[in-house]
């Protein structure tokens, strides 16, 4: 009987580490299957632009996993019983359990409305691709003059507010943040933000906390109200919930509790990869929400998972930070150099041709979830069974 692994979500990790497992073992000896709701591979890095208008380009599964073995089961997951290996999904037909004997988890994050209220009812979110669809509704339905304000001042704030500063150029669109804008910034990358908020018009409240929304407005914490005829939420991420529903041991905000080797420390069958899991990076630092995190975290798994099925030395490679990089419109962008537990350090790219940095960035990540392996060529091993050669010191908790 063909081992059994199903991973759960198929975005950057998800996606990533089902074809690299397909691109590691022998077909005969295993039966990939991953669960996803949606038939096409979802650039989230992306949303923002899908939400001004922009069409971004068919990646259909079907092309992406031909020929690799790997079935896709259309399907949203709604349970996951670690103690007797399933899983529960709901899909076109009705519900099924699925049984494994390895599972990737890889389930990621929406957005997180922090208990703010109002902000489930009136603002929008642009983690998802039909959120970002129902902002690119909305947006497309204001008039000139219009207010839309973006609230949160990380990489996917900067980059909500001044995509639609720049598609929208008619519309007031304003900026709210807790502290000062592009405070986790070296001089150099806060003053280019400045500098591009300033050029298209975007109106930036800092050191501003939000503490209610309603349909045309925002209440912050000193007394004020800032207009808002569209809100875009983008303060930070929460985990999916239902690992936090199992016998998993997770951290208080949900997310799954790896060693180095994105195997979870309480239920060795299981991994989890990207924004689910919770594991240390440099500096014993927890590793960033991010795409940056997420696949090199995908290749760990997929690796590891490979390597004790087919008797092989397990990778315990360090992930580490080179640069955080962020889009400004189409034509603006700034490249933040860090050190490797991602503090920001005085070198940065700016202008056209970090905005042109990005999107090789962009499409380098696309092209890397369809080339889980980077263009080196496939070498499938059989599958002996697990075998339990490391030492418990590779294996310690991160």
């Amino acid at each position: 009987m063909p081992h059994r692994i199903i991973v759960l979500g198929a975005g950057y990790t998800g996606a990533v580490a089902a074809g690299r497992l397909a691109r590691r073992l022998h077909r005969e000896d295993v039966a990939i299957t991953l669960v996803n709701t949606e038939p096409d591979f979802v650039e989230r890095v992306r949303m923002h632009q899908l939400a001004v208008g922009q069409d971004l380009k068919p990646r259909p599964f079907t092309e992406m996993f031909a020929g690799t073995g790997v079935r896709l089961a259309l399907a949203k997951v709604t349970a996951v019983d670690v103690g007797r290996r399933t899983v529960a999904v709901t899909g076109a037909n009705g519900g099924e359990e699925l049984e494994y004997d390895s599972l990737v988890y890889a389930l990621g994050s929406g957005w997180n409305t922090e208990g703010i209220p109002g902000t489930g009812e009136h603002a929008h979110e642009i983690a998802s691709r039909p959120g970002a669809l129902r902002l690119r509704k909305r947006l497309a339905g204001l008039e000139a003059g219009q207010p839309v304000l973006v609230v949160g001042g990380g990489l996917t704030g900067l980059e909500a507010a001044t995509e639609i500063a720049e598609a929208r150029p008619d519309l007031d669109v304003a900026l709210a943040v807790r502290g000062g804008l592009g405070d986790r910034l070296s001089p150099k990358g806060r003053a280019h933000v400045r500098k591009v908020c300033d050029k298209l018009g975007i109106t930036v409240h800092e050191h501003t906390a939000v503490t209610a929304v309603d349909a045309d407005h925002v209440a912050t914490a000193d007394g004020a109200s800032i207009p808002a005829a569209v809100t875009v939420w983008t303060t930070g991420f929460a985990v999916h919930p239902i690992a936090k529903a199992t016998a998993l041991e997770v951290t208080g905000t949900g997310q799954i509790v790896v060693d180095r080797t994105m195997r979870s420390v309480s239920h060795p069958d299981v991994y989890a990869v990207g924004d689910a899991a919770m594991a240390m990076g440099p500096a014993d630092k927890p590793l960033r929400m991010s795409c940056a995190s997420g696949t090199p975290a995908a290749w760990q798994a997929a690796d590891a998972i490979a390597a004790r099925l087919t008797g092989g030395k397990v990778p315990t490679t360090s992930i580490r930070y080179f640069n955080q990089c962020i889009s400004l419109g189409r034509k603006e962008g700034l490249i933040q150099y860090v050190t490797a537990d991602d503090q920001a350090v005085r070198a940065a790219l700016t202008g056209r041709f970090a905005a042109f940095y990005k999107e090789l960035v962009c499409k380098g990540a696309a092209w890397g979830v369809a080339n889980p392996l980077l263009g080196i060529p496939p070498r499938r091993r059989r599958v002996v069974g697990e075998q339990p050669r490391e030492a418990p010191a590779a294996e310690a908790s991160a």
